[in-house]
């Protein structure tokens, strides 16, 4: 009767399944594929499948732009004071430490000046990470400063954005960084120098209504979302239904305030190209 014996089980407990360690792979929010995260990590946070660009913080950002080592720095000290003594249940301050605490930045900009394909340029990046890339005081004056030294220096200038808008925290003096970083971009283009603007996903509120979409060039990376407002405030507004695209980059592109959709990769030689045309020189030094 051995026959109608049970052997014994081969399959192994679920206990005894050794698990996957975390961090090994992403899973797509655009397509919804599973992949290696040291493959996407590997293609510039690009996901290989359907090419959605991924966020990514600002000193990634910056070290994906310039050349290896050539990145110094400005005014990484400023830091907000909480001009208004905010407090929405968690007071202001106490936000800004913990920002400081888990990024080692002191604000959602990092500005200074680097090597673009061997190009000297004055560079501005925000980090969405960053309480939302938010645009306060200190973004202000970073901004209003990397100018001023481009301009003395005769330096280009790039910005990439990434931001929900001006940081409601700070009031009135958030929204007066607008009127001041314009007031920066005006003096620099009468100096003959370029700026060159990179819009990435998103880049909204009161960045995209002022320094983001002066640039002398305007690009933007693939299927970022750009605009002021957002789309349910626009259709209650006007009563109507807006296209099912609109405010991405390709919308802006097709109605002419992007200027080229650029792929991640193809960043650096693309500004480096266009430099070399508005710039006499070939070369800068910082």
């Amino acid at each position: 009767m051995g026959w109608l014996e049970r052997e014994p089980s081969k399959i192994q407990d679920d206990t005894e399944r050794k698990s996957i360690p975390g961090g090994v792979w992403d899973k797509c929010q655009s397509c919804g594929e599973i992949v290696l995260a040291n493959d996407l990590e590997q293609n510039l946070k690009v996901c290989p499948m359907c090419g959605f660009h991924n966020r990514i913080p600002a000193l990634e950002r910056i070290a994906q732009l310039t050349d290896l080592d050539s990145f110094h720095e400005w005014d990484s000290g400023l830091m907000s004071t909480d001009p208004l003594g905010f407090n929405d249940g968690t007071p202001y301050a106490v936000k800004l430490a913990k920002q400081r605490q888990r990024s080692s930045q002191n604000d959602a900009v990092i500005t200074g000046v680097g090597r673009i394909r061997g190009r000297a340029v004055a560079i501005g990046a925000l980090d969405f990470f960053w309480m939302g890339g938010s645009m306060g005081t200190v973004m202000g004056e970073r901004l209003s400063r990397l100018f001023v030294r481009a301009g003395k220096a005769g330096l280009p200038v790039v910005i990439v954005s990434a931001s929900g808008g001006a940081r409601m925290h700070e009031g009135i003096l958030s929204l007066m960084q607008m009127a001041k970083t314009c007031a920066r971009i005006a003096e620099h283009r009468k100096a003959g120098l370029p700026y060159i603007s990179v819009m990435c996903d998103p880049t909204t509120g009161g960045v995209a209504a002022s320094f983001a979409m002066l640039g002398d060039i305007n690009l933007a990376e693939p299927r970022a979302t750009i605009g002021f407002a957002g789309r349910r405030v626009i259709e209650n507004t006007i009563r109507q239904k807006l296209p099912d695209d609109f405010q991405t980059a390709e919308f802006l592109l097709s109605h002419g305030m992007v200027d080229r959709i650029v792929r991640r990769h193809d960043l650096p030689d693309l500004i480096a190209r266009i430099l070399g045309m508005l710039m006499a020189d070939s070369h800068g030094n910082p």
